[in-house]
């Protein structure tokens, strides 16, 4: 941020050297003195707040800058709201969407900015067999009966590269300190960022528990949780029997108590 200062330079003396030494020391301060008076008083006042502010915008963007991912612990899936447990299989799927604030704080980039929505998607297996995830397929189906899709790395990196104002609906927010470039606009940060927080788990061990982000590409939709349902299917096990479908509403996310006040107040908005 750059500040505009008056600059008040005396004009320069057209007398030889000999005549300034003798003008006299006293007019020289109080004509320093009424120049002083005469800064506006806009320009004083602004001076200081504005260098405070341009600090604390750059110790903002060196402090995300230097944030790491951590993809956040898993619990059993049953214990979420959103989730879908099968008995008789011993299986149980669970979601947890990172759409407030507080929550998707844990990613260096903002993906709500992009019109992308992060979904926690976490598969616990209490049988004694091995669950095969190879040929699973999730799909997030809106009110509107939209089906979408998880996005791949390379539909992340597009979108990432090169956002649009329809994807966005407000202005794109200030680039970060420049680090290696990979893709187009995207840095090594963010890909490492990427590629940590999918999900990518091919199976899931007897009395395990698996986890990692979907992410889906929300931006023509309002409003995207609300009457939405999660399914997923293909899942198979030690066999290569297709287990049961799975279907999890998003209402029993968005109807769960909140676990701050903060996170209540951004699902209304």
């Amino acid at each position: 941020m750059k500040s505009h200062f008056n600059r008040h330079v005396a004009p320069k003396s057209s007398h030889p050297s000999y005549l300034c030494e003798a003008i006299p020391a006293a007019p020289a301060a109080s004509y320093n003195s009424h120049m002083q008076e005469s800064l506006p008083k806009r320009t004083r006042s602004v001076t200081f707040p504005a260098l405070v502010l341009a600090l604390l915008l750059i110790c903002s963007l060196n402090a995300m800058a230097a944030k790491e991912f951590v993809m956040p612990d898993a619990h059993p899936a049953r214990t979420y709201p959103a989730h879908d447990e099968h008995p008789m299989e011993k299986v149980t799927i669970a979601v947890d969407p990172y759409d407030v604030e507080y929550k998707a704080s844990i990613f260096s980039v903002n993906y709500r900015n992009y019109g992308l929505l992060p979904i926690f998607f976490v598969f616990s297996n209490d049988s004694d067999q091995p669950v095969a995830l190879t040929d699973m397929k999730a799909t997030l189906v809106t009110v509107n009966r939209s089906k979408l899709s998880p996005a791949s790395t390379d539909d992340l990196v597009r979108r990432l590269s090169h956002p649009t104002r329809s994807a966005t609906g407000r202005s794109i927010p200030l680039p970060l300190p420049s680090s290696k470039k990979v893709k187009g606009a995207v840095s090594q940060k963010t890909m490492d960022e990427i590629d940590r927080s999918q999900f990518e788990a091919r199976a899931v061990e007897p009395h395990s528990t698996v986890r990692g982000f979907l992410f889906f590409d929300v931006s023509d939709i309002s409003n995207a949780l609300n009457g939405a349902t999660f399914y997923l299917t293909e899942v198979r096990d030690a066999k290569g029997n297709e287990l049961m479908y799975f279907e999890v509403p998003l209402e029993k996310y968005l109807s769960a108590p909140q676990s701050t006040p903060s996170a209540a107040d951004d699902k209304k908005q």
